[in-house]
């Protein structure tokens, strides 16, 4: 439902969702907790999509370093393969 939110334009905020400025720009975590566990689902806005980057249960107050390294890896990768694509069509 979260998701859907951001998707109809929707700002989140805390306790829902937290901004992440160390992942990224326009990067945040939306906060969703079940019976066994506390989730955090790492995300990117852009203007043409709602980049899902990482998706983990959360067992401590700080995020991983790792988790956080993978995020920053999949942004550069994904927008070398945008920035191709674009170059490629002439945009």
């Amino acid at each position: 439902m979260l998701l859907r939110l951001m998707q109809q334009g929707e700002q989140l905020g805390m306790p829902q969702a937290e901004p992440l400025p160390d992942v990224g720009k326009r990067c945040g975590a939306l906060r969703v907790c079940d019976a066994q566990h506390n989730w955090r689902i790492m995300y990117r806005v852009d203007a043409d999509a709602i980049l899902i980057l990482e998706v983990y249960a959360k067992k401590s107050r700080k995020i991983p370093d790792e988790v956080i390294e993978r995020c920053q890896d999949r942004l550069k990768r994904y927008d070398e393969v945008v920035k191709t694509a674009r170059k490629q069509s002439g945009k």
